[in-house]
């Protein structure tokens, strides 16, 4: 069920973004030849107006060919871009993307970026409406969080707390030891009550998921070299649920999809930059594999929090796309930024064969990261 799950938000993602390109490019009257759902072999495919429309055998996105876009020889002769073969019927060069206007170029290439910042956006606001799960304190102004528990956001490995067999998105009702028992728990309370009780075992009662039957674990806190503190290895916060009305949700969706967008920005540029200078670690990247369990997680705990994930991932799809990379819609944008300025075309074998590369290197990179996923699992 999970990886059924995590390949339908991938294929709706992708061709959310496949559909940006594909509008655009029709808008400014530029051939598209494909939409394709999937990636091939082609199961069966059908023709409305000139563009084909085929369902293919790997569901795991999809992809739409524009006219122009990858140039091979007899694209570049057919839209004249070639002086060889004059014989050589050229027909819709003036509809071909290459000799469309730079400025509407671009738009075409960042328009599948842009369909994933507005399905985030739609994605959050729908969140709101139904009832999004938001930190005490900073919940919209005007509205007040309903329903608040202690949630566990991330449990350390090897920890007292993992010993015990807490994970992150476990709601903590009540905690216990010896006569002490605390109910109404924020975590500053919990802090508190572990540190007060240094070493002795505390019981803690919780809730996982959507299922409320209340589970009882006994933890030991314990003292680091980096903590003197008695603690158990868990980052908390107080999370409730914040339902806005239509106008509201929009609004705050928008501003969440901002703040998302900046700090996934944040993110991946330390990312980046740590992995330059040999500071980088590939454990705290996650790839297909890790996202299926992620996924799994988010179904248990209610739709609401699948829409945010979905949500979280459209914003990375937009951002990793936006990097000008070769075979990435930022590196495409660069190299038109590139003809530009130098006042001419870049040579089509270079540009065909720099996406090549790039392509080889994500897919390389892309196994790379998902043989971690699954070393993690062991």
């Amino acid at each position: 069920m999970n990886i059924l799950i995590f390949i339908i938000i991938l294929l709706v993602l992708v061709l959310v973004h496949e559909f940006g390109h594909f509008f655009t490019a029709k808008r400014f009257g530029i051939r598209v030849d494909e939409f394709g759902f999937g990636f091939p072999p082609k199961l069966f495919s059908w023709k409305y107006g000139e563009t084909e429309y085929s369902i293919n055998l790997l569901p795991i996105g999809g992809f739409v060919k524009i006219f122009g876009e990858d140039m091979d020889e007899a694209d570049l002769l057919e839209v004249g871009f070639l002086d060889k073969k004059e014989t050589v019927e050229k027909i819709d060069s003036a509809r071909s993307l290459v000799n469309k206007p730079k400025y509407q170029q671009a738009l075409v290439m960042f328009a599948g970026i842009f369909s994933n910042f507005l399905l985030a956006w739609l994605l959050f606001s729908v969140g709101f409406m139904s009832g999004l799960p938001t930190s005490v304190g900073s919940e919209p102004k005007g509205y007040t969080v309903k329903d608040p528990h202690l949630v566990l956001v991330s449990v350390l490995a090897n920890s007292p707390a993992e010993m015990g067999g807490l994970k992150s998105g476990d709601k903590i009702v009540l905690i216990k030891s010896g006569n002490d028992l605390v109910q109404n728990i924020n975590p500053d309370i919990l802090k508190s009550f572990i540190v007060s009780h240094g070493d002795k075992e505390i019981e803690f009662s919780y809730i996982r998921g959507k299922d409320e039957t209340i589970r009882i674990t006994n933890i030991t806190p314990s003292i680091s070299a980096t903590n003197q503190n008695p603690s158990i290895g868990i980052a908390m916060d107080e999370i409730g649920i914040v339902k806005l009305p239509i106008l509201s949700a929009l609004w705050e969706g928008l501003k969440l999809d901002w703040s998302v967008t900046k700090n996934t920005v944040i993110g991946l540029y330390t990312l980046i930059k740590e992995g330059i200078t040999g500071k980088g670690s590939f454990s705290s990247v996650t790839g297909p594999v890790g996202m299926v369990g992620i996924v799994g997680d988010a179904y248990q705990f209610g739709f609401v929090y699948l829409l945010s994930f979905a949500a979280l991932i459209s914003v990375n799809l937009a951002i990793i796309n936006l990097i000008p990379f070769p075979a990435l819609d930022g590196g495409r944008l660069l190299f038109l930024l590139i003809e530009k300025i130098k006042g001419s075309r870049l040579n089509p074998k270079f540009a065909n064969g720099a996406n090549m590369v790039g392509f080889a290197l994500l897919i390389i990179l892309m196994l790379f990261v998902t043989y971690h996923d699954v070393v993690k699992l062991f």
